[in-house]
């Protein structure tokens, strides 16, 4: 029997890498569900090409272009809004459910795809930043495994499979630095989106890009990796890896360091999830350790403060993380409009995360609500 796989958010970066990996491997995956927001043309393109049973178009205004697109697939089912987006992973036939949408509303649905019974391939890191205690709890008390498809934390969970309990002494969750790495503050200061949009190894959807740049991306791994693999912040060091081949590490209690490397390609990382415990042959480049030097630097939370402010939400816990996210995703949608600076976008969310409620035991209901209060506050902001 092949693998019924549901892709949240199967037109961007990740669902479309995704959708590679099905086809290399046709004969174990098939494609029961495909999602998008408002891509509708390639959406439609992409239910030509797998033959889903269903297809969700999460923007409801949508919905007609899609229907009239697809008009001759009868066998393909069409719905509809946030709501059908958690009522598809729930399906019978769905054996797991690829989280690729980005930011708050990937929480959601994955909520429903855990009490489902599904397996979950995240990509979604704001699921765990969000919510990473309940989602935890919720992933434990369904027996339902959470596999990582972030590069960063799927090269942690490969060092660590097969170690048992054996004692972890730190994880080093490497990063690219983004294409300003080298800047002073003045250059800093004027950067244009068009200049944060061009990463230097890797190739991403526009919000997870312009995140990289600020070092918030990788904030918020630290948080996801908190969660993922039980590990304090305070043993999570980020390191500075401008060739992206070390993908992260990991140092044990005796001192031995065990890291995953390869080419950056976020190929790696889904099929490994896809498939594990297994490997299988996955066509692309392969990582030449003489052509590629392996390189260093501590990361500069002066100038990128963004990882500072991660760190900070991690160090306050609560609601803290879920209004940093909230924040952070009204300000890289106007940073990307031109409507903020670089700098601003870290004196915006911190400024959020002083005047936004802080809630120390924050239930479900209580993410929901951090999230618009944080969200209007950092838009009110960035009128200012």
């Amino acid at each position: 029997m092949k693998q019924q796989i549901c892709i949240l958010g199967s037109t961007g970066s990740i669902g479309t890498q995704a959708l590679d990996v099905i086809q290399q491997h046709s004969d174990r995956f098939e494609v029961y569900c495909l999602t998008a927001n408002n891509r509708v043309e390639q959406l439609a393109k992409q239910a030509r090409q797998f033959h889903p049973a269903a297809v969700v178009i999460a923007n409801k205004d949508n919905y007609n272009e899609l229907k009239q697109l697809l008009q001759d697939q009868p066998d393909i089912k069409i719905y509809a809004g946030r709501e059908a987006l958690d009522e598809i992973v729930e399906a019978d036939p769905i054996d797991m459910v690829l989280t690729a949408m980005v930011g708050f509303a990937g929480l959601s649905p994955t909520i429903h795809a855990i009490k489902a019974k599904k397996k979950i391939c995240l990509a979604n890191k704001e699921t765990l930043v969000v919510a990473g205690e309940l989602i935890c709890q919720l992933a434990q008390q369904y027996h339902v495994p959470i596999l990582p498809v972030d590069s960063e934390h799927s090269a942690i969970f490969q060092s660590i499979v097969g170690e048992g309990d054996n004692e972890i002494e730190k994880i080093l969750l490497t990063c690219s630095g983004g294409p300003f790495r080298t800047f002073s503050d003045e250059q800093i200061a004027r950067v244009t989106a068009a200049d944060a949009l061009k990463h230097p190894t890797w190739d991403m959807g526009a919000k997870i890009t312009i995140d990289s740049a600020t070092l918030m991306n990788k904030g918020f791994e630290v948080i996801e990796a908190k969660w993922l693999f039980g590990i304090p912040a305070d043993k999570i060091q980020v390191l500075i890896h401008p060739q992206s081949i070390i993908h992260s590490a990991v140092q044990f209690c005796d001192g031995s360091v065990k890291a995953q490397l390869g080419v950056p390609d976020m190929r790696l990382p889904i099929q490994y999830a896809f498939t594990f415990p297994d490997r299988l042959p996955l066509n692309g480049e392969r990582l030449n350790l003489f052509t590629h030097p392996l390189e260093f630097f501590e990361p500069d939370t002066n100038k990128f403060r963004c990882l500072a402010l991660a760190f900070e939400a991690i160090k306050r816990g609560g609601n803290m993380p879920c209004i940093v996210n909230a924040a952070n995703e009204i300000v890289n949608e106007a940073f990307r409009k031109d409507k903020c600076s670089f700098p601003q976008m870290a004196d915006i969310i911190e400024k959020t995360m002083h005047l936004t409620d802080f809630d120390p035991n924050p239930s479900y209901d209580t993410y929901i609500q951090t999230d618009a209060q944080a969200r209007a506050i950092a838009a009110q902001e960035i009128k200012r």
